[in-house]
């Protein structure tokens, strides 16, 4: 344990340091959470010169003013003082307590702290200040005699360099903290300025004062929808409305914040206003909780309107109050007064006179004319002006109509006592939901997803709802005008808007510490949870636990729902699970997970599978078993072919593997993983990191001088050159591989090795020795003992041999034997029916179609097989697929066709990085191409194949480069007649060495029917 003043070293039964002589503080972990603030750093400009000079008494003294003006200016608007730093504080808003204003307030507070320190008289006494909102850890820091609440992250330095950077008595604040306080704040942005130890310069915004708007207007100022449903609580009101004739009727709209309590409040006495009624309103602010009769201040204002600072008006209601009620009202107006009478008036009896006076004016004005009274925000009412507004709320006056608003734990005492109509109001239903996103989206159906996805996000919470949209659209995702918006690309995580995190988060807090933990459970468990793993985890006593649930169902937060499986729970929606998870810190939260985690194991019955243990077990970080339960949930997506999901377990249980010990048998289990996971890698597109992972596999052999592992990893690295690397080096590393392999006595990577040379010899164009190599693969595999590596199976290696091997013989021409060894492959597919297998047997199946001229057929084939790829993301043969249903369709006649699919062959294999793949389907969109009559961009294509076809030795493309160049080449001229000569001659001596039978009877053919034209081409 160290201090924490000076980080020495303490010992574990002491109180003090005894190095600096602090108390010894110690922090409670239980108390660490995780908090959405804003954070104010202030602190006296130049305050070492101030006291530089002084004793250290005079020091205190010069200063405590100035420190005393901050403190009381951070506490008047609800802020924390977290630390005090001799010249200046660190305070928090949003903490202990979350609080969705925590922005603003912590903006008026700098403003008062500034206004406050100028007051002092004392011109060396100047302020600066920075303001940041962001996510931080607070908790309570405990000594022997006291608590401080503290917090850390790097949310509090931005905040110190923002302070650092204002000038003397300047308020600069993040761009975070703008957004959320703009409306109710002015700023001026000072563009983007460069802070001590941050990269890059960040926006600055400065205060330049307190915004005059209600809160309303500015929700109103940023509200982009139009009011929607509400059918049952308007139909409420307005039955309310017609018993006002026979006395006041008040009634309460009560709801959680942003479920429109404002907006159907606004609407429903705009409809009144319309309809002969006067409204007066006012609102309660949380800026001035602390300032009394700020809220009947503003209640006065609305009634007397332009009457308020001109008592000679003959209609102003105040002329027919006593004389003490007048004073009474200009007191609440903060008009001067001097009334010996009123100054002699007790506190009581000044109150008694406010209250009397504001009743008399509110009556007179629904004598003369119906009237709603429009009080928002009750929650927010300052003490004085409740104790006016509960009596108005109770008032024995016909034609009036009192509308209050509220939160759920704001709501009066007294609401009860005035016999009020209390109306709770839900979120909307689906249709009214999309009614609203169609406003602001548009109809296009395109946006039907996504609609439906922000009504599952935000469960119909209004503000929700439109603050995702305006997330959406701010980044980037939504482009156009609001009405009509498209999605620029597609929305993995909707998220959580910054303006609604401290909503959630008020929410949360006022459940009580088990409710929260039982919460933070089911967060951790996910969108559903069900009650025996709550229990299990929990371990709270039976009534306890039914006791919590209870209480989160009524608050909404985890709600029971009717499904099939027992005792089923449910976030009410995703934003609330998000933020009661994000709110615990990191030694909490893993601790939740490795308790969930060990439930789960003592009974797999309530696991989905392996995905879901290595889920928990790696946000527990337990990374042991997060290997074992990552690579077993990678098995099981392999047995599916879904490659892309086996990438990312075999990806996690290599991370967590490596965060254990090192080991020697670590390191052959990491060599071990890395094998099996060139599959995924490699099926799934990633070619070049299956070679690095071939690589990394060898390196990590070497280390532990394990031979046969090397072997197996020289295996992999060899295999992957076959797509990513030239024929040469392919043939080159095979060889020896193959030899090292075959001596190490291993069969199952003998095979493996003999298969991926095969495929070299196939790609350099030596087809003969590729056949042979194939051959004496699919012999051991066939025998009776076959064997494969980790990673596969020996059907499964069998099924690829035979693939490979019957397009090599139809290369060669020897069909029928290619005929037999494709039967065998299309009956392994059957056996196995992994989307792979039957892939791999459709490939080689269209080149037999193909060779057997029957490009119909072929065509057939290939078009299941490209669909299946393409839906299991079995990325490998999507480019190689693509390029022979490319052929198909130009053997047809198909030319348009036909270039569409060798044009996305193409681009698929670059991006795959294959090759031979390239070359192959560039060749054939030359053909396509020519046949469209684009003759010089189909030489140019040609020419340009061939060439990289010979510089990287692809001899069998190359000769069927040479065929194509000749058949595109127009027979005109004697420079042309010449060329095609030599292509075809070039095309015949290749296809001879190679074997390519079929191309050299093609090619001999042209040849000779261009030699007996006498060079003429028919």
């Amino acid at each position: 344990m160290h201090c924490f003043a000076c980080q020495s070293a303490i010992g574990p039964g002491d109180s003090w340091c005894s190095k600096c002589g602090a108390a010894v503080r110690e922090r409670v972990e239980p108390d660490s959470e995780r908090r959405f603030v804003t954070i104010l750093r202030a602190d006296v400009v130049d305050s070492t010169g101030l006291v530089a000079e002084l004793e250290p008494e005079a020091a205190v003294s010069r200063l405590e003013p100035a420190l005393a003006a901050m403190r009381g200016a951070v506490r008047q608007f609800g802020g924390i003082v977290s630390k005090e730093l001799g010249d200046g504080l660190a305070a928090v808003f949003g903490a202990p307590i979350a609080d969705d204003n925590h922005a603003p307030l912590a903006c008026h507070a700098a403003i008062e702290l500034v206004r406050r320190v100028g007051s002092l008289g004392d011109p060396g006494l100047q302020v600066r200040v920075g303001l940041h909102s962001g996510h931080v850890v607070a908790y309570m820091v405990a000594s022997e005699f006291s608590k401080v609440y503290e917090i850390g992250g790097a949310a509090q330095h931005l905040a110190a360099r923002l302070e650092a950077a204002a000038e003397a008595n300047q308020i600069y604040v993040s761009q975070a903290c703008q957004e959320l306080a703009d409306g109710h704040v002015r700023f001026e942005s000072l563009g983007r300025r460069t802070l001590r130890g941050f990269g890059e310069p960040l926006p600055v915004y400065r205060v330049m004062g307190a915004s005059d708007l209600s809160s309303w207007r500015v929700r109103r100022a940023r509200s982009v929808s139009r009011f929607v449903d509400r059918t049952t609580e308007r139909a409420l009101l307005w039955r309310t409305t017609e018993r006002v004739a026979a006395g006041r009727r008040t009634v309460l709209l009560m709801g959680d914040a942003g479920i429109g309590k404002s907006r159907l409040a606004h609407e429903f006495a705009q409809d009144l206003r319309a309809g002969g009624w006067r409204l007066i309103d006012a609102e309660c602010s949380p800026n001035l909780q602390g300032a009394p009769y700020s809220a009947l201040k503003r209640l006065l204002l609305s009634v007397l309107g332009g009457t308020a600072r001109d008592p000679a008006r003959t209609d102003d209601p105040r002329n027919s109050l006593p004389v003490v009620q007048q004073r009474a009202v200009d007191a609440v107006l903060d008009l001067p007064i001097s009334d010996p009478q009123w100054d002699e008036l007790e506190p009581h009896a000044r109150r008694r006179a406010i209250s009397d006076a504001s009743c008399a004016i509110v009556e007179s004005v629904a004598r003369r004319q119906r009237t709603i009274l429009l009080v928002e925000d009750v929650h927010w009412i300052d003490r004085a002006s409740d104790t006016v507004v509960a009596t108005l709320s109770a008032l024995q006056c016909p034609d009036l109509l009192v509308l209050l608003t509220t939160r759920p734990s704001g709501m009066p005492v007294w609401i009860a006592r005035c016999q009020a109509e209390i109306v709770a109001m839900r979120p909307l239903d689906d249709d009214s939901g999309l009614a609203m996103l169609t406003e602001m989206l548009g109809p296009d159906t395109a946006n039907t997803d996504l609609k439906n996805r922000i009504i599952s996000h935000t469960a119909n919470v209004p503000l929700f709802i439109e603050e995702v949209c305006r997330s959406l659209k701010d980044s980037g995702m939504l482009l156009g005008q609001w009405g009509d918006l498209s999605l620029a690309r597609p929305v993995d995580e909707l998220g959580i808007p910054s303006s609604i995190q401290g909503v959630i988060a008020a929410r949360l807090d006022r459940v009580s510490r088990q409710e929260r933990s039982l919460l933070q459970i089911a967060a951790a468990l996910g969108p559903r949870a069900n009650q025996a793993m709550l229990r299990k985890v929990a371990a709270l006593p039976e009534d306890v636990l039914q006791e919590c649930l209870t209480a989160l169902d009524r608050a909404e937060l985890l709600v029971r729902i009717d499904s099939e499986l027992e005792d089923s729970l449910e976030f009410r929606h995703e934003m609330v699970r998000q933020v009661t998870y994000d709110s615990m810190v990191e030694k909490v939260r893993e601790g939740i997970h490795a308790s969930i985690l060990a439930a789960l194991e003592a009974d797999e019955a309530w696991a989905d599978g392996p995905d879901t243990l290595c889920y928990h077990a790696t946000r527990a970080k337990d990374w042991q078993k997060a290997f074992d339960h990552g690579r077993s949930a990678a098995r099981k997506c392999l047995l599916s072919s879904a490659y892309a999901d086996a990438v990312d377990y075999f990806e996690i249980a290599m991370g967590a593997l490596d965060k254990t010990p090192m080991t020697p048998a670590r390191e052959a289990a990491a060599i071990d993983v890395r094998m099996e996971a060139r599959l995924a890698f490699s099926g799934s597109g990633r070619v070049a990191e299956a070679m690095d992972l071939g690589s990394e596999a060898e390196r990590r052999a070497d280390a532990i001088n394990d031979i046969g592992r090397k072997i197996a990893a020289m295996t992999v690295r060899a295999g992957a050159q076959n797509f990513y690397g030239t024929p040469l080096e392919a043939v080159a590393i095979g060889e020896d591989v193959v030899h090292l392999a075959e001596s190490s006595g291993n069969p199952g990577w003998r095979n493996l090795a003999q298969y991926g040379l095969g495929q070299a010899y196939f790609l350099a164009g030596r087809y003969r020795e590729a056949e042979k190599m194939l051959a004496t693969a699919r012999a051991h595999l066939a025998g009776s003992a076959p064997s494969a590596p980790i990673g596969t199976t020996p059907r499964s290696l069998l099924l690829l041999c035979c693939m490979m091997d019957s397009i090599a013989l139809t290369v060669t021409g020897e069909l029928d034997l290619a005929e037999r060894l494709q039967q065998q492959a299309v009956a392994i597919a059957e056996e196995t029916g992994r989307p792979y297998d039957r892939v791999a047997a459709a490939y080689s199946g269209g080149w037999l179609k193909l060779g057997r001229n029957d490009p119909a057929a072929a065509a057939a084939i290939l078009e299941d097989g490209f669909v299946l790829a393409q839906k299991h993301g079995i990325r490998l043969f999507v480019p190689v697929l693509a390029c022979h249903l490319g052929i198909a369709y130009l053997e047809q006649g198909l030319f348009e066709r036909a270039r569409g699919m060798l044009t996305e062959a193409r681009e698929e294999a670059k991006a795959v990085g294959y090759t031979s793949a390239v070359l192959r389907s560039s060749i054939y969109l030359a053909l396509a191409t020519h046949r469209l009559g684009d003759v010089q961009a189909a030489q140019n294509m040609l020419r340009e194949a061939r060439n990289t076809a010979r510089q990287q030795g692809f001899s069998g493309l190359e000769a069927e480069a040479l065929f194509g160049e000749a058949v595109a080449t127009p027979p005109s001229g004697e420079d042309n007649k010449a060329a095609i000569l030599a292509a075809l001659r070039a095309s015949i001596a290749i296809a001879s060495d190679s074997g390519a039978l079929p191309l050299q009877h093609k090619a001999a053919a042209m040849l000779n029917e261009v030699l007996a034209s006498g060079g003429e081409l028919t």
